[in-house]
């Protein structure tokens, strides 16, 4: 016997290596052989990559990646992929031609029945396509194991239940890969007479079922898998089997694995059983299988043999003896007997199949299973698995059981709860509070009566509200949920996620089933008493009971996104109140963090709160940043679907791109979620998008929403997720868009609003469930129908919202032939055992690859700006607006262009200037200036290109030609104004030559009087005050010498001229002379009353604002304030006369401005042209020549000094010129409010204005905003450039004379030029200096001379820097002042806006203040306007657009008041607007002072506003003036 035993053992060691080579190949052929030890993950196929071929073969190598993209798109044909091999690798034998070879027809014959293998056949066939399922199945990890088996079981094939080891060969119970399969059926029970039908919900794994385990002894000429496929379901190959696609004789990995798959009941007279009912097949031959065998046979209620022959052998014998002496019932099959069913003994059946059809066969076995399960009988459960002996259990791995842990940690805190009353105990966060929250928050955009009041009051309410949330207790469920979440490594946190949402929804199954039951029972109750036209108290009683159990239905949904959205209201509540985390609390600030993680692993995030109907911005805002700090600022495609409830909408999606969507019957879970799906690598050549984010919908028109503002939250729903996706999908149920209709309508209006803000997102229009879609006329007939719908839903819409539009595609562009699809039905049968429809995965497929074509041609948006556009989107929906932010970026790219072109100018304007003055220029031919900054603008222009081609173009292209065209006029402004200036300058210059000549005649005569005085006094020349007596001495009489035949310039009379005008206008002297004396015209000009200066014609009174609207015709008691009027209506109306007073105080004003003016230009005039005045101007530096010559100095120091007198005038005005330009340019870098937009520069001058608290200074700003604004004392050096350029040019100068004339005239000519563009130098000296010979030593007296020059210039101040050409204030004020200045009508916030012609744009400003700061009251009281504009705009108050109106206009229809209304864009703020209240509280007395009015009664200061501190306001402005 030993050798026997040994021989048996080398046979079986041989056939494991001969196995293990088999499988080894076999993953080589899948491309799988890395897989088998670095396992695949879903993330590897959760990714936007190719779209799957239907109608093409697939190569080999890619049939595993083939079978799981089609798996998970629902397509059960992934089993049956054609594949494409090389020659060298597909089963052939020669050609027949090679049979004309033979003579005869016997060997002819014999040939071609011949079972011989041709010699050059290839022995490799075709992979059995159970080879590629299970491959893939090994080489998976942990979680793609589990979506693969949940996606089978969708696609209603049987599971692995038993998997050996393709190696060990060891056997594994794949119980996690069951665990988020759930199974619903309907279970018949007839008792008596009755037959009743319950439905039943349960996670498979936990459900008790009768199972029937088939098994075959031997080889069998049947086939099993096929007979079983027909008892479930005879239309669908449920077991794979014999002649499937894609069967070949060799397998590899399905021997030994058992599979299971259960029957589920729909409850109809046809089922072949009336409960469900597991089947479990053992694929191979049980003989040689015995542990597998062994399991099943323990475990089944009802064990099925198939047996080859009753010739049995040894081991069938006593397999079969034992299974007939056991108490379970046995049926056994025999292929080659004819007999029918026969029952040997009780719960004992034979039944042959020879010469019996499928059918008979499947019916028989029905019926007999049937009587058999009607009895006593056991039943299995999933989870029983977990004791079975001699076998793995994958859950029973420490990293799943980690998890678990947690998890079980988690579900005991609610295991003795009463589910429905879950959410109340341990999320108190998002129950009541946040609902009361929201719709307070709501009520913030309807406020009646004081509306300040009422806003300040329901502000603190939200704080009350936010404070409760924060002192709720963190229930012990939150606090171990995120401690597991915060303290657990990646793995180990994505297992205990799906345990806790597994264990969750395995605790809610049966009391959701009972909860249904009872609902279904208790309706029937009401329809049956409807049918009565009953209106009985107990009608009224059963609705009210009904109402309670669909409110307790709705309460016991639950699952982790109500964690999740616990987490967010706990974070937006310590936010909001900035209460800091508690010693032993979790870290609320960390939530985002935690939330990004898993929003970036694939997990959907809720973005909207359907119960609540809100939108968490808080919360929100803080998970994208948080994504955005992780990942970076990625591109985003979003994709959105719109639809009615349960029309396949999360289906379809998950399908799509293999998501996670929840799917159910019925809206469990409400609201808007949203799920980042990644773009491969492969597809990025394509796109310009690194990730599609899919946001998914709940349905519309719900029924259990009915008398809940359904319209309203459907509405508000509709337009949310129309604008925030780049593309919608509009879902249809059914070719007809009936049901539709209304929300369609809304949609056609929200893309209408998205027009008017220059939005334009596309959408595609999905037909699901359409039967016979072949039938092209028809389609052509149903989309003929749907533009006709949607044309005059566009009409109705644009008469809505009052636009033009005669059809759809004038609001969007829409092509009916592409964009709209017709689908399949999803089910090829009737549930719950009908699989998906192979056409519904097709019409998938095409759907997938249009938008994804649609997608790579988008630009899609930031994920910051994805996050910009939920909180614009959502405030403009409360507000029912439609604001975008979008152009700030653009804007402040408009304001570096611009620079960059005006800096450019300026140097360019210093280099003309220097030229001009220094003679070389006389004749410029100015029409080349464009030319000097081409460059520049070359470059900006091609700047400007790339931004836009490579940024946002969808979004930018609105842009685009607007700024084109403002950067060109901007451009050619700076030239003509460059050119108008240097105009000025040559027709100065031409106007003073006369002075230029006479200039050197007086220089040589001044030179030879000084000489000739200083050799007289060569002996005092120590006695420095006797030398200056001397020089005083002889000074006048030099300048009158030289100045006898000059005719000196006259000063202006502007008494005298003034005086004329007066006599003119003929106004009395007495009153010229009283204004004079009481001096008030000096202060006109900051009235903000003009009373004293008006009589009015026709008595009005002062209002621009109302009261209540009931109090409108209420007349005024006042005889005081009728004769009240307000600045702004002395310069808009006509009804009234002007008193000669104010004549005169405007005359005095105006004098007393423009005598300033004339005197400073004439004296600037005089001293370029007047000979008397240039004289005595230059006498300090003929004495200092005077005193040179005295102390013996030569010519050539003498010439030295005169040079660096001469250089340190045009050093001063150079260096302070350019200065100006690097200074300007520098406070643009360094200083947020210069280098942003029109936003920061507002926020630096109210945070300053705050800093000073100087009521003067805020009316300024207020009243003249133009003329408040700062410049920063910065000043940047730039003399010692300009030292070093002197010194080269006279070193220049000096060696080119040594070899060439050795002139002094030479020298100074060569110098000059040397100096260039930079620095202005006259060249022309007296001839006394031609004898000069040593040049060296003028140089170093040249350079001698500049070191005090650089001295004084270095300490030069801002003030004196003002004093030249180029003024570094004045510079910024010119780029950042020419912007909009247009006020608002009601508060005067000025536009921000920084383009200064910015139409068609409506002019805007994100914060306004109190109308009262303007001066605004109540029409016939003494009472300030304490109200914002914005939150009059909410408000169904009225006002009158002019003094004398006689109709009040709504705040909410404001744009009817007049052009000056309707020319802004004024939307509701529900902000705390922090600044203003501080200002209006802080500077009351001087506003009511000032305006001659009170805040009482109608606007008095709410209580609340005292409460906030200077501090408060200016940290507010942070938030106010954010750019986006």
């Amino acid at each position: 016997n030993v050798p026997l035993l040994l021989l048996k053992f080398l046979r079986r060691s041989t056939g494991r290596k001969k196995k293990e080579g088999e499988i080894e190949t076999l993953f080589h052929r899948l491309q799988l052989q890395d897989n088998h030890q670095q396992k695949l993950s879903p993330a590897d196929f959760l990714r936007i990559g190719p779209t799957v071929k239907q109608d093409h073969e697939t190569f080999e190598k890619d049939l595993a990646g083939s079978f799981l993209q089609r798996l998970m798109m629902l397509d059960y044909r992934a089993r049956y992929i054609p594949v494409t091999q090389h020659s060298a690798e597909v089963s052939h034998s020669d050609p027949v031609a090679d049979f004309d070879t033979l003579n005869t027809n016997e060997s002819f014959l014999d040939a071609f029945f011949s079972s011989h293998r041709d010699s050059n056949e290839s022995t490799q066939s075709h992979i059995h396509s159970m080879d590629v399922q299970m491959a893939v199945y090994h080489c998976s990890d942990s979680f793609l194991k589990q979506s693969m088996i949940t996606k089978l079981s969708q696609c209603q094939y049987a599971l692995p239940l038993l998997v050996p080891d393709p190696v060990t060969m060891d056997v594994e119970c794949p119980l996690w890969t069951f665990r988020q399969i759930r199974k619903t059926w309907k279970i018949t029970q007839i008792e008596e007479n009755s037959t009743s039908i319950a439905m039943k919900s349960s996670p498979i794994c936990k459900a008790e079922t009768p199972m029937v385990s088939f098994f075959r002894l031997g080889s069998l000429s049947v086939s099993k898998s096929q007979l079983m496929s027909t008892l479930i379901n005879d239309r669908h190959n449920t077991f794979f089997h014999r002649n499937c696609p894609g069967s070949t004789k060799s397998r590899h990995l399905l021997d030994g694995v058992a599979e299971i798959a259960w029957y589920c009941p729909s409850g109809k007279p046809n089922d072949a059983f009336t409960d469900c009912t597991a089947f479990c097949n053992l694929h191979g031959d049980a003989l040689s299988i015995e542990k597998q065998r062994d399991i099943l046979i323990d475990k089944a209620s009802v064990n099925i043999v198939l047996l080859p022959t009753t010739k049995e052998t040894k081991n069938t014998e006593t397999l079969v003896s034992d299974l007939l002496e056991s108490e379970k019932p046995v049926i056994c099959l025999i292929t080659d007997v004819d007999c029918t069913a026969v029952q040997t003994k009780k719960g004992k059946y034979k039944m042959g199949l020879k010469d019996r059809s499928q059918s008979d066969v499947s019916n028989e076995l029905k019926r007999i299973i049937g009587e058999i399960l009607a009895g006593q009988h056991t039943t299995f459960q999933l989870e029983a698995m977990m004791n079975v002996c001699g076998i793995r259990v994958d859950e029973d791995d420490a990293v799943i059981q980690k998890g678990k842990s947690g998890a079980m940690e988690v579900m005991k805190t609610l295991q003795q709860e009463d589910f429905s009353k879950i959410k109340d105990k341990f999320l108190p966060c998002q129950g009541r509070l946040w609902h009361e929250w929201c719709k307070t928050h709501k009520e913030l955009y309807q406020l009646k009566g004081h509306v300040e009041k009422e806003k300040s009051k329901k502000e603190e309410r939200l704080r009350e509200i936010r404070q409760k949330q924060c002192d709720a207790p963190c229930s012990e469920l939150m606090e171990l949920f995120i401690g597991s979440m915060s303290s657990l490594p990646s793995m180990d946190k994505e297992f205990f996620l799906k345990w806790t949402q597994i264990l969750i929804d395995s605790l809610s199954t049966d009391d959701l089933t009972a909860i249904l039951q009872s609902y279904d029972e208790k309706w029937s109750e009401v329809l049956a008493l409807k049918k009565k036209h009953a209106k009985s108290e107990s009608l009224k009683r059963k609705q009210t009971e009904l109402e309670q159990i669909s409110t307790k239905l709705q309460s016991a949904t639950f699952g982790l996104e109500r964690i999740f959205r616990e987490m967010g209201q706990i974070y937006e509540a310590h936010k909001t109140v900035e209460k800091k985390t508690q010693r032993g609390q979790t870290d609320w600030s960390k939530y985002p963090e935690l939330a990004a993680e898993l929003m970036i692993s694939g997990y959907p995030m809720e973005l909207m709160d359907g119960d609540a109907g809100h939108v968490p911005l808080i919360w929100i805002s803080s998970l994208l940043e948080a994504v955005i700090k992780k990942l970076g600022d990625q591109r985003v495609f979003v994709l959105s679907v719109l639809g009615v409830q349960s029309s396949g909408k999360s289906t379809m999606l998950n399908a799509m791109f293999g998501l996670q969507f929840a799917v159910s019957a019925g809206r469990c879970t409400k609201g808007a979620f949203m799920q980042l799906v990644k773009v491969s690598e492969e597809m990025k050549k394509e796109f310009q998008c690194d990730y599609v984010l899919v946001v998914d919908t709940e349905g519309l028109r719900a029924l259990e929403l009915a008398g809940n503002a359904t319209l309203h939250h459907d509405n508000e729903l509709a337009t949310f997720v129309v604008g925030l996706g780049n593309m919608t999908l509009i879902n249809i149920f059914g070719e007809n868009p009936s049901e539709m209709q209304d929300v369609l309508q809304i949609v056609v209006q929200a893309f209408m609003r998205m027009k008017k803000v220059k939005l334009s997102p596309s959408c595609v229009f999905v037909h699901q469930n359409v039967t016979d879609i072949a039938a092209a006329e028809k389609n052509m007939d149903g989309k003929r129908r749907l533009q006709e719908k949607l044309d005059q839903m566009a009409q109705l819409a644009a008469k809505e919202e009052g636009c033009e539009a005669e059809c759809f595609s004038d609001v969007i562009a829409f092509d009916v032939q592409k964009d709209v699809k017709y689908f399949a039905q999803l089910w090829e049968g009737s549930p719950p055992m009908a699989p998906p429809n192979p056409g519904y995965s097709e019409s998938i497929q095409e759907l997938k690859k249009m938008i994804l074509s649609k997608a790579s041609t988008s630009a899609g948006i930031t994920l910051s700006q994805f996050k910009n556009k939920i909180q614009d989107l959502w405030n403009a929906l409360l507000n029912e607006h439609f604001v975008f932010s979008f152009k700030n970026t653009l804007e402040i790219k408009y304001g570096n262009w611009t620079w960059a072109l005006r800096s450019n100018m300026l140097t360019i304007e210093n280099q003309l200037y220097n030229r001009i003055e220094n003679g070389k220029v006389d004749k410029m031919e100015l029409a080349h200036l464009p030319e000097t900054i081409s460059k520049t603008y070359g470059e900006i222009k091609k700047e400007m290109e790339n931004y836009f081609d490579d940024a946002d173009k969808e979004t930018l292209v609105q842009w685009r030609g607007r700024f084109e065209i403002k950067i060109q006029q901007f451009h050619d402004d700076l030239v003509a104004g460059v050119k108008r200036k240097l105009e000025e300058v040559i027709q100065q210059k031409k106007a003073c030559k006369k002075l230029d000549r006479q200039k050197t005649e007086f220089e040589n005569k001044l030179l030879q009087k000084s000489k000739d005085l200083a050799h007289q006094l060569k002996d005092q020349a120590q006695d420095e005050e006797e030398l200056k007596k001397q020089f005083d001495s002889v000074w006048n009489g030099w300048v009158k010498e030289l100045t006898a035949d000059t005719k000196p310039i006259e000063d202006i009379n502007l008494e005298e001229d003034q005086m004329t005008v007066i006599q003119e206008l003929g106004i009395e002297w007495a009153l010229i002379e009283e204004s004079r004396h009481n001096g008030g015209y000096q202060y006109i000009s900051k009235l903000g009353d003009y009373f004293d200066y008006v009589i009015l014609t026709k008595h009005r009174e002062h209002c621009d604002e109302t009261q209540q609207p009931e109090e409108g015709a209420r007349k005024n008691k006042n005889p005081k304030q009728q004769e009240k009027y307000s600045r702004k209506e002395f310069e808009s109306e006509k009804k009234y006369a002007l008193k000669k007073e104010f004549t005169v105080d405007l005359l005095l004003h105006v004098f007393n401005i423009a005598g300033r003016l004339l005197s400073e230009s004439h004296l600037k005039f005089k001293k370029r042209n007047d000979a008397l005045t240039y004289l005595e101007s230059n006498k300090t530096q003929y004495y200092n020549i005077f005193r040179s010559f005295c102390k013996g100095n030569s010519f050539a120091v003498v010439l030295g000094e005169l040079i660096c007198e001469k250089l340190k005038v045009s050093m001063v005005e150079a260096a302070c010129n350019k200065t100006a330009i690097d200074l300007a340019g520098e406070m643009r870098c360094n200083f947020p409010a210069f280098n942003g937009n029109r936003l920061n520069l507002e926020k630096h001058v109210l945070k300053s204005l705050a800093k000073k608290e100087d009521f003067d200074s805020f009316i300024t700003y207020i009243k003249h905003p133009r003329k408040y604004r700062e410049a920063r004392d910065v000043l940047k050096k730039n003399i010692e450039d300009l030292k070093r350029l002197v010194s080269q040019a006279s070193f220049t100068a000096t060696e080119k004379v040594k070899t060439q004339s050795r002139k002094t005239d030479e020298w100074l000519k060569t110098f000059s030029s040397l100096l260039g563009d930079v620095l202005a130098f006259d060249a022309s000296f007296p001839q006394n200096f031609t004898d000069i010979n040593d040049f060296d030593f003028l140089k170093e007296e040249v350079e001698k001379g500049l070191v005090p020059i650089s001295e004084e210039l270095s300490s030069l101040s801002l003030s004196k820097i003002k004093k030249f050409r180029q003024k570094p204030d004045q510079i910024l004020i010119e780029q950042l002042c020419k912007c909009c200045w247009v006020k608002c009508p009601f508060c005067a916030a000025v536009c921000i806006n920084t383009m200064e012609d910015h139409g068609p744009e409506k002019h805007n400003v994100p914060f306004h203040r109190p109308s009262g700061i303007e001066g605004w009251h109540t029409r016939g009281t003494e009472d300030l306007v304490i109200d914002f504009c914005t939150t009059l705009v909410a408000s169904n108050r009225s006002f009158y657009p002019r003094h004398d109106s006689e109709e009040a206009v709504p705040y909410k229809q404001y744009q009817r008041g007049g052009d000056k209304y309707a020319q802004w864009m004024i939307t509701a703020d529900e902000s705390k607007l922090t600044y203003w209240k501080w200002f209006v509280c802080r500077f009351q007395k001087q506003l009511e002072e000032h305006y001659n009015l009170k805040f009482q009664n109608w606007g008095e200061i709410p209580r609340e506003w005292r409460k906030h501190r200077k501090d408060e306001a200016i940290k507010s402005l942070d938030e106010m003036y954010k750019c986006e």
